[in-house]
């Protein structure tokens, strides 16, 4: 999960503020000068804490992530590559969280992110047909891509022509998507073919499991319990085990299995992309782009706000170290088989615990790879398990609402249409489209088109092109 609530207090120093009485003594050794401990005021043991908070409130996307991406990367049977999902997503999210550390020296984490995780599976490969080796090839592409752009600082350029209003939105509508699809997955609500969607059979253990587990999460979430989402999927788990609904993991600890099935499916599905639409891998690749550019610049803000290292001139420094994290990660993490790789806004928990620089990030990248000799326990976890932490996380993502302005037309109706056509359309790019046309179209309306930067308008025409041959394709 990777959005960011700007309305957060920050009262710690920044980063080029002297070191004020009361701080943590001078430190000494090589970890302590090399992650610059006094200029943060902070100490190993306030950066050891920190990062186990941060790896506590996400290790849920060692669940999570496998769990949505079973539904698409398969060989056999969905669930059949799971184990070596659970390595890819552990290390890429290791690898991408060690740059942001050790390069970039903020106490930032990343891993596959959520969204995009449920783009990639249920609107990429399930929703248009491609298949999932070709569908990580985008991935690897969109990579590469992040790292020139972040090389020749367009990532800052891009950034500042999309509309505020569409980014929040895009966030929220993400939220919205990924809960409708967890209440989905676990029976709370089912299809109807009069009304569509009707509440679920409420007689089924595992729906009535999952309900159980939303408010123990809820509760988890409302006494603010370190690690609350992880906590309640594990407690749905045990729930699930106990009464007999799901079977016992077959075992806690085992070495893990190399993801030969995975690694490399991204390289070899390079060779396959003339098999798709082009029109179609195109919006993809734009769709995972642009959702990756703006969760990512839109966590570096909030939680570099947070922590006190945005300056006068409302700049992150090292701002090009921190998304080239983002984009190395989101390259390695198609090599080993993931979906995109992204900065996570759990990152605050640590913050919160005192962590300011890289050597927290260190700890949660450690932490992470770890977390491979514990696949057996995952493994074990039923898939309902994961809709409590599904839903807070939209729950989370929704908070992005607030930044609106749902006064001025031009905000309200663009964003309600993206927000709204999301889970609607069972698609991201979809509501992402629509918001992109009608914003600049309304703005015109109002007598302010002078107002849209030049970019929104050329990709409102590309998305209204892509549009007119969908409907071409179908009338034919």
């Amino acid at each position: 999960m990777s959005h960011h609530d700007p309305n957060q207090e920050h009262s710690h120093p920044a980063e080029s503020h002297p070191n004020p009485s009361g701080q943590p003594p001078r430190q000494s050794g090589i970890l302590a000068k090399f992650f610059k401990f006094d200029r943060y005021h902070t100490t190993i043991r306030i950066e050891l804490l920190a990062g186990f908070t941060t790896f506590m409130t996400m290790a849920y996307i060692l669940v999570v992530n496998p769990g949505i991406l079973s539904d698409a990367i398969f060989l056999q049977a969905s669930g059949d590559l799971f184990n070596e999902l659970v390595i890819a997503t552990a290390l890429s999210a290791a690898i991408a969280t060690l740059v942001m550390g050790l390069w970039a020296n903020y106490p930032l984490a990343l891993a596959p992110g959520m969204g995009l995780n449920a783009f990639f599976t249920y609107s990429v490969v399930l929703g248009l047909g491609i298949d999932w080796r070709i569908a990580l090839s985008a991935i690897l592409i969109e990579g590469l891509i992040f790292i020139a752009l972040t090389l020749s600082n367009v990532r800052h350029l891009i950034v500042k022509a999309i509309p505020d209003c569409l980014k929040r939105a895009t966030a929220a509508g993400i939220g919205l998507f990924i809960a409708y699809i967890a209440l989905s997955g676990a029976g709370i609500i089912a299809a109807d073919a009069v009304t569509k969607t009707k509440l679920g059979d409420l007689s089924q253990p595992s729906t009535l499991i999952a309900i159980a587990g939303i408010l123990i999460t809820s509760a988890f979430v409302a006494r603010r319990l370190t690690g609350a989402l992880l906590w309640g999927i594990l407690a749905t788990a045990a729930l699930a085990w106990i009464l007999g609904v799901s079977p016992l993991p077959q075992g806690i600890i085992g070495i893990p299995e190399l993801p030969v099935d995975l690694v490399g499916s991204a390289i070899a599905g390079l060779g396959r992309i003339n098999q798709v639409n082009s029109w179609d891998f195109l919006a993809v690749l734009f769709v995972f782009l642009f959702v990756d550019l703006f969760d990512t610049v839109g966590t570096l803000t909030g939680v570099g706000m947070q922590a006190g290292y945005i300056n006068e001139q409302g700049e992150l420094p090292r701002a090009n170290q921190a998304l080239m994290a983002d984009a190395v990660g989101t390259t390695v993490g198609a090599v080993l088989g993931t979906s995109t790789v992204t900065t996570y806004i759990e990152s605050a928990s640590g913050i919160a615990e005192g962590g300011r620089t890289g050597f927290t990030a260190v700890v949660v990248a450690v932490l992470f790879i770890g977390s491979i000799f514990f696949i057996p326990l995952l493994s074990g976890i039923p898939a309902f398990a994961t809709t409590p932490a599904l839903v807070i996380v939209g729950v989370l993502m929704a908070g992005n609402l607030r930044g609106i302005h749902w006064d001025d037309p031009a905000e309200s109706i663009p964003s309600f249409l993206t927000i709204l056509m999301m889970p609607l359309t069972y698609s991201i790019a979809e509501g992402l489209a629509i918001g992109l046309i009608t914003y600049p179209l309304i703005k015109g309306f109002q007598g302010k088109g002078n107002e849209v930067a030049i970019a929104v308008w050329v990709l409102a025409g590309i998305f209204v092109v892509r549009f007119i041959v969908m409907a071409m394709n179908s009338g034919g």
